[in-house]
């Protein structure tokens, strides 16, 4: 007789950016609006905890499971330091870790889900890779566009730390709501399952006139 695999869910949810005003919705704080966004939905409070070096709160998910919500206050090169305090804190597995970031491989309205990959040039999730010793991270990439597909020839720093344009900005709501779908659907059947419903998916972009 086989055993079926146990479901393999989220139970710190960590979304990567920068604090303060100046990164505020930027391209490189996706992750950080989509755990407000989680927060607001599940009715979260989050505040400075200390002992993980960022905004912290806890509570139920919309299945009713428990859930984490992490945005580490690290700046985005050492997240590492701030995920590897709280997994230590709570003696969490580190498959049972989501964490969410910004991918200019995918275009904006693209998000993909995967169980385990290398940074592909990111550097906070090169920062916790390093802390945690494996790529066998979980982890929600949120599509921002490149600069090459951008008219102002941004390179890729003055990008990712850009704001969103008046013409991307109103599919941002959008996108926030997909993300919070494939978390809460990660939730409640595991990360596998979201994978195979949502990874097809995307925000419709309009083209421009």
């Amino acid at each position: 007789m086989t055993h079926a695999k146990p479901l393999m869910t989220p139970e710190l949810i960590v979304g990567l950016g920068n604090p303060g005003s100046k990164y505020d919705r930027t391209r490189h704080n996706i992750g950080f609006a989509l755990i407000d966004h989680l927060a607001q939905g599940w009715q979260i409070s989050l505040s400075l905890e200390r002992r993980f070096q960022g905004e912290y709160g806890e509570g139920l998910g919309s299945q009713g499971q428990r859930v984490r919500l992490l945005k580490p206050h690290t700046y985005m090169n050492d997240s590492g330091q701030s995920i590897r305090a709280a997994i230590d804190w709570f003696k969490l597995p580190l498959t049972s870790v989501l964490v969410i970031y910004d991918e200019m491989a995918l275009p904006l309205g693209k998000l993909r889900l995967r169980l385990q990959g290398s940074a592909g040039g990111h550097n906070g999730m090169r920062s916790i890779i390093a802390h945690l010793g494996t790529s066998d991270i979980p982890r929600l990439r949120i599509g921002i566009g490149s600069p090459q597909a951008s008219t102002d020839g941004k390179d890729g720093i003055s990008f990712v730390l850009g704001h969103f344009t008046p013409q991307e900005t109103p599919l941002l709501p959008s996108i926030l709501n997909l993300g919070r779908d494939i978390v809460e659907t990660a939730l409640k059947q595991g990360i596998e399952q979201a994978m195979t419903l949502y990874n097809s998916q995307s925000v419709l972009v309009p083209h421009s006139q």
